[in-house]
């Protein structure tokens, strides 16, 4: 009988205890094969091209330039690359952000390591999964004003926003995502335009409003 080809994965989380699970979860499956770790976006995208593995299982709060700004690097980089995200985030809005930047796969970090590890196979399959809570939250997501707004944003305008929600200058956010101060402030312009708020106070309040950061985080 022939061996079934190991699949190389590379682990992206910023907690040293959570990428132990992962170690110790894959070590006991013979088919996948830790190749690579890192703990933010910019050593995940130059690990990925060192590396090239098969698949990516990754966070997306993450320090600097974030999740969904590296899961877009790396689709840049390799279109045909392989990503799983496995998040803290229940908020529907992530899960459909993070597709939209290109990942094949969402599941929440409350799912069991068997969730987690179908959702390996079939990612690296090429299938589209979502773990089964963040699923249900799809089907009962509000269609209210704010949501629907929400959704419009595209992946770079939802990292930017999450960002200015945070307190952070534009000059840092535009350090952060390699963009000019120039292209952070037409963004701001229109982010506030698709929501429908005149200020960053307001701005603020919608984003903790939708969880799209935390209270406590700020």
């Amino acid at each position: 009988m022939i061996a079934k080809q190991q699949i190389t994965i590379m682990l992206v989380d910023d907690h040293d205890m959570i990428r132990e699970g992962y170690r110790s979860l894959l070590k006991k499956q013979a088919q996948l094969k830790l190749v690579a770790e890192a703990a933010d976006g910019a050593e995940a995208y130059l690990c990925f091209k060192e590396y090239q593995p098969d698949l990516v299982i990754m966070d997306l709060s993450l320090p600097g330039q974030g999740g969904l700004e590296t899961i877009t690097r790396i689709k840049q980089h390799n279109e045909k690359s392989k990503i799983l995200v496995f998040s803290m985030h229940q908020t529907p809005l992530f899960a459909l952000q993070a597709i939209r930047a290109g990942a094949l796969g969402y599941v929440t970090k409350s799912s069991t390591p068997n969730i987690l590890l179908d959702a390996i196979y079939k990612v690296h399959a090429g299938h589209r999964i979502l773990s089964p809570d963040m699923a249900q939250a799809l089907a009962l997501e509000k269609s209210g004003h704010e949501s629907i707004a929400l959704q419009s944003l595209t992946t770079r305008e939802f990292e930017i926003l999450r960002m200015l929600a945070e307190s952070r200058s534009k000059e840092d956010i535009a350090l952060t995502l390699n963009i000019s101060p120039k292209t952070v402030s037409n963004c701001h312009y229109l982010i506030k335009g698709k929501l429908n708020v005149s200020s960053d106070i307001e701005l603020t309040h919608l984003a903790i409003r939708m969880n799209v950061i935390n209270f406590f985080d700020l």
